[in-house]
Parts: structure tokens; sequence; C-alpha cells
């Protein structure tokens, strides 16, 4: 039977609700807090009184994009799952190279072992020390997602390894995969890369592509079968808003079925707890209210947030063992 993997154990896809699909609940220091302190998101009752305003309005699942050994914390992540009452998915897998200490173990271990790595916190649990020592100590904590993060205009060298074991891990245990397309560029590139090695594009989500406001690459990306994560909602300022447009085509060309939102709200000058804007309300307030002056109407506003995640992020049938 398809089901989710939760921070708290595993779930039917019908109990998931209400869902943010790309968000960071917790960055407990490491790289990204050293070279932007304004990534540090280490507290869990701030983070959980963040939620709490969502939560009234629905919010039942969010899907933490940390992957390995970047501020991922895996026991604080659960606290505030439990406190504020929201289903925590927890991520595996590699962030940029930049994210990394020259010389992290990441470069040096083969596809294999990073494979290894992610399906043993997949299916036995995370570190609680998130591999940041020689010593392991897993948690009950399971991942249930795989995040790797490709280059401008695709997949790096670098990146290639990562994505060659997140390949094989999803076809050991079918768990889903969620990529990083920097600066919304190189999908089409991460798309053929995974589905050659046997990824399913069903179980695919392509964080940030509504940066590139392109109506027949979105088409073209949706009609391979993969799922677009759109989350640039808030930031497009006195702009014309890019990411209600692709929301309105993608409606118009029958492709409803494979978006999904977040915010990636990953900066405290995000967070009204932290004193920042627009908080984690904006998605199911201000940016729901804006669909539905589009016309977006309540039933495609829940296959955005509740029915194309559970169909995403629920663990596909393995291909190999």
């Amino acid at each position: 039977m398809p089901f989710i993997r939760t921070v708290a154990g595993d779930i039917d896809p019908i109990a998931l609700g209400v869902t943010y699909s790309h968000e960071h609940l917790v960055i407990d220091g490491g790289r990204p807090v050293e070279m932007f302190p304004d990534f540090r998101l280490d507290d869990v009752a701030l983070m959980a009184a963040e939620l709490a305003p969502a939560v009234i309005l629905g919010l039942r699942s969010v899907v933490d994009a940390m992957p390995a050994d970047a501020g991922r914390n895996v026991r604080k992540l659960a606290e505030i799952g439990r406190r504020a009452g929201i289903q925590a998915i927890a991520s595996t897998g590699l962030h940029h190279a930049r994210y990394y200490a020259p010389g992290h173990w990441s470069e040096r271990a083969s596809e294999t072992e990073l494979a290894d790595l992610f399906v043993a916190d997949v299916t036995e649990g995370i570190d609680e020390r998130d591999y940041g020592g020689p010593i392991v100590r897993r948690t009950e904590h399971r991942a249930g997602t795989i995040k790797v993060a490709g280059s401008e205009g695709g997949p790096s060298s670098r990146d290639q390894r990562a994505f060659a074991a997140a390949a094989e891990a999803h076809r050991r245990t079918g768990v889903p995969i969620l990529t990083h397309c920097e600066d919304g560029t190189g999908a089409p590139e991460q798309v053929r890369f995974l589905t050659d090695r046997g990824v399913d594009p069903a179980h695919i989500v392509l964080s940030h592509v509504d940066k590139v406001v392109d109506r027949a690459l979105h088409r073209d990306l949706l009609s391979t079968g993969v799922v677009l994560e759109y989350d640039q909602g808030f930031r497009w300022g006195d702009r014309p808003n890019g990411t209600l447009d692709l929301i309105e085509w993608m409606l118009e060309d029958g492709l409803g079925d494979g978006i999904v939102l977040g915010m990636d709200a990953a900066r405290q000058g995000y967070l009204r707890s932290y004193g920042g804007a627009p908080g984690l309300t904006y998605l199911l307030g201000e940016f729901s209210v804006a669909m539905a002056e589009r016309g977006i109407d309540e039933a495609a506003r829940r296959r955005f947030f509740v029915d194309n995640p559970a169909r995403a992020f629920a663990f596909a049938v393995p291909r190999s063992a």
C-alpha cells in the first residue's frame, strides 16, 4: 500500500492533509549558517510559534528540505512537529558543495556509499549528530525524501554523483526525490538524468522552477510526469507575480495535477517569529486570496495543497533490492 514517511512514522497519503512542500524548519548551524547567519533557525519554540497561525489556517504537514550535514537536526524537527501539531517529513541527500567545508566526506564517498547512507537514513533512522563525526547514533526518525541540489543549467559533475546515488536509493526503497533547481534552471537535465536511471517521474519534485516564467518550459516539464514545486510567490515585489501567471497557465493547459506549493522561507528575515515577514501564514493567507482573485477555485487550490503532495511524496514501489 502507498505510504508517506514522516519523522513520527508512516502514514496513509490521505492523512497528509494541507502541505507545504518545501520548507526549512530547522537549520541548526553548520556551513550554511557560517556563510549566512540569517539562515540560523535553531529555536524550537520560535518555529512552533511560527507554525501555530498557519495550523489555524489548515496546515497539517511540512516537507523539511534540509539534507545531510548542512544544519539538519532531526530531533529538533520532530519536537517542532509535536509542539506545533504538524506532520514533518525529513530529508536525506546532499546540498550544494558550497554548503560543506573543503574536503567534506561527501567529496570522497563513492556513489554507492552515498546511496547506502541515503538508504540508511530512509530505512533505519537519521543520525542524531547528522554525520558530524565518526560515531553514528541513529534515531527513530527516518527520512521521507531525498533532497539533492543541481547547479545552474543542470547537474554538475559533482552534482551527478549525488543525483546518481539518489536514483539508486529511490530504486531500492521507492523514496521520493526533491531537487533544487539553481535559479530555476536545469530542470530538463535533472529529469533526464534521474529518469534514465530508473526514477519514477511521478516521485520527482523539482523545486524553485517558478523563477523561470516560461509557459512552454513548464508545460514540457509537466508532460514528463514530474511534479513542479512553486515557492517564489512572495518574492515578486512590485513586479507581476510570475508564480500566479504560471499557475493560471498550467491550469489552462490541463496540468494542474503536477503543481505543489511551498515558500522555502529559510531565513529569519522571512519569519514573523524572528521579526521578519511575510511569515509562514502567507501561502494559506495572502497567496490563497490572490489565487482566488485570479479565479483559481477551491478545488484547484486543494489539488496544490492536498491531493498533489499526497501523490508526489508517497513512496513508489521499489525497483531493485
